[in-house]
């Protein structure tokens, strides 16, 4: 991949920020610390290869997963109370998204993924939480694949963003066998 920036801003603040040429991603944010404009925080963000997406909408899902539904509200509101409130912020996996599924141990829900589309595209951001005593075990990189099956199947193509620092969620992409499109920022509300 080529290495270079992509910016997209709103006329009035292109003009504010951008009144002569523009030479480095650095100088932009400089620019935007001078102007008292913070950003949300860089994301990387990842997507399947054309070939893997092929691989996964013909592969055959772990019988430890399944989609969850409104009538599993008390399984997920039991998995939830098990998780840290940091880690249900992170991965923003919510019963009421567009696609939910979940990994099951011995009937116990132990990780679950959301997706819901995005921005009226045919992609589906993909959230993935993971109870602590059942990481390392390989659910989250089962259900994401799992959920990824499904969303393919209704026409969606799954899309993975985790913040630059999360490196079990960097780890998770790469077990998956997404790649790297980019990082991606976003001004935070003036």
């Amino acid at each position: 991949m080529t290495d270079r920036t992509l910016v997209v801003l709103r006329e009035a603040l292109a003009r504010q920020l951008l009144s002569d040429t523009l030479s480095s991603a650095p100088e932009f944010h400089r620019r935007l610390d001078r102007a008292g404009i913070r950003c949300h925080g860089a994301d990387h963000l990842f997507y399947f290869p054309e070939a893997e997406l092929k691989n996964i909408a013909e592969m055959d899902v772990s019988p430890d997963i399944r989609l969850l539904t409104e009538e599993d509200a008390a399984l997920f509101n039991a998995f939830c109370d098990k998780a840290t409130e940091a880690d249900l912020d992170a991965a923003s996996v919510e019963l009421d998204h567009w696609l939910v599924a979940g990994a099951f141990e011995n009937g116990e829900l132990v990780s679950a993924a959301s997706m819901y589309p995005w921005d009226d595209t045919t992609l589906a951001d993909t959230g993935v939480l993971t109870l602590p005593h059942a990481r390392g075990k390989g659910y989250a990189s089962r259900l994401f694949r799992g959920i990824s099956h499904f969303a393919i199947k209704r026409g969606f193509e799954p899309q993975y963003r985790c913040q630059l620092d999360n490196l079990p969620s960097v780890a998770l992409a790469k077990t998956c066998g997404l790649v790297e499109f980019g990082k991606w920022d976003v001004i935070l509300s003036r």
